[in-house]
């Protein structure tokens, strides 16, 4: 008993330390155990937030490429196939993982669509005013414009003597005019590529005249003031959208339209004599109230183009304007007679060309020349032949500087000043745009 007790003792000694080294290994496997599943749940963190962070990077990219293309994506394309994977195996991530929203940061597909609506804003105003928005959608425009003439003209009454002296009456003939039109448009997008416009003006004219040689003297000057106010000519124009704009090919866009005398015409208006001669003779009359048309009707062919380079948007255009001729009861300037004829207005043709700077997705800077030039204007009076009027012929040359800002989803706000390049041209003109899209 004494020997089998003596061996068990042993055999416990020896069981023992293996039994306490055993112990002691489980105890640092279970601290292994949690240091790396802190670790791994610290990766996962890391992971989620990286993966969040490379489909918001995905989505910014995404809207960056809207604007630049100009062209409204309708649903947003697919994710890469990784970042779509990662977004199905991404776990929940921790309340202190989700990274924080502001200013042109996009964390949702919704904020992502919102950020390509906002950066082709800016295109789609300079479209609006250069061509059409094909959007399917009626917009309502409301505008006033103010435009300054002022005109000189040396007017020299009598016969040089000698090829030296001038014998007679120098007279010094001023015109100054002022403008402000309301105008009033209706666009309606009928589908994707045609846009139906109507615009209705009122304008409101005041033109003072000024004649030297009052009296028969050089130094007396003669002055009237006359004013006119009333509806103008109605338009109706289409736009039609021949191409898309694709690579290096502009959005391409056809325009035609009629113009209705509807305004009141310059012919057969009353005249105010101011100022007659020992002879009768009429020296100084003006009209007695001012035109607010052409008096003929027109119709209008043009092309336009609008390609975006950001942060630049050009655009260009080009068309021809028809004046068909038209049968008034008086023709004459003179207001004694009354002599009735035909009026056939000189064509025109206008081209222009400018760029457009989007300084962010509300706001855009525009610079731009146009040029308008008619030919010039015939009259018949009854039974007789077709002759031209000297002097009617023109150049208007301006150069247009424009700023649009955009005040809400709907509401647009665009501001134009335009500077007169050629006599013909006015001085200056100045117009304020508010298109709202219901």
């Amino acid at each position: 008993m004494n020997r089998l007790a003596m061996a068990a003792l042993v055999s416990l000694a020896v069981v023992s330390p293996k039994v306490a080294a055993q112990q002691t290994g489980t105890g640092n496997d279970e601290e292994d155990v949690k240091a790396l599943a802190a670790q791994l749940e610290s990766l996962k963190a890391s992971y989620a937030q990286e993966v969040r962070r490379l489909r918001e990077l995905d989505m910014q990219v995404q809207a960056i490429q809207a604007r630049v293309s100009g062209k409204a994506a309708q649903a947003l394309p697919t994710p890469p196939p990784a970042v779509a994977q990662a977004a199905q195996d991404e776990p929940a991530p921790p309340a202190a993982a989700t990274a924080p929203t502001g200013e042109g940061y996009a964390s949702t597909a919704a904020e992502a669509q919102q950020a390509k609506e906002a950066a082709r804003r800016s295109v789609d105003d300079v479209k609006q005013q250069q061509s059409a928005l094909f959007n399917r959608r009626l917009t309502l425009e409301n505008s006033i414009s103010y435009a300054r003439y002022d005109r000189k003209q040396l007017t020299l009454n009598g016969f040089l003597a000698l090829d030296a002296i001038f014998l007679g009456n120098i007279a010094i003939e001023n015109v100054e005019s002022d403008t402000a039109t309301y105008n009033f448009a209706a666009r309606w997008g009928v589908n994707p590529r045609l846009t139906l416009n109507l615009d209705v003006p009122y304008l409101a004219r005041k033109t003072v005249y000024q004649k030297g040689g009052a009296g028969g003297s050089a130094a007396g000057i003669a002055q009237e003031e006359t004013n006119g106010n009333g509806i103008g000519d109605v338009s109706f124009t289409a736009n039609y959208k021949l191409f898309g704009e694709r690579g290096w090919r502009p959005e391409t866009v056809l325009t035609g339209g009629v113009t209705a005398p509807t305004g009141r015409e310059p012919y057969g208006l009353d005249w105010k004599v101011i100022e007659r001669d020992d002879d009768d003779f009429i020296r100084f009359a003006v009209p007695s109230r001012q035109p607010t048309g052409n008096g003929v009707w027109q119709a209008n062919i043009g092309l336009s183009a609008v390609k975006t380079a950001d942060p630049a948007i050009l655009f260009a255009n080009i068309g021809y304007i028809r004046s068909f001729k038209r049968s008034f009861d008086d023709l004459d300037s003179n207001p004694d007679t009354i002599n009735p004829g035909e009026v056939r207005l000189g064509d025109s043709y206008y081209f222009g060309a400018g760029v457009a700077f989007a300084f962010n997705e509300r706001t855009s800077l525009s610079i731009s020349f146009s040029d308008k030039l008619s030919a010039r204007a015939s009259t018949r009076y009854k039974n007789g032949q077709w002759v031209k009027v000297i002097g009617s012929d023109a150049n208007a040359g301006t150069l247009n500087l424009g700023v649009t800002y955009a005040l809400t989803n709907k509401a647009t706000f665009v501001s134009m000043l335009g500077v007169g390049l050629t006599p013909d041209a006015p001085d200056f003109s100045l117009s304020f745009k508010l298109p709202y899209m219901l």
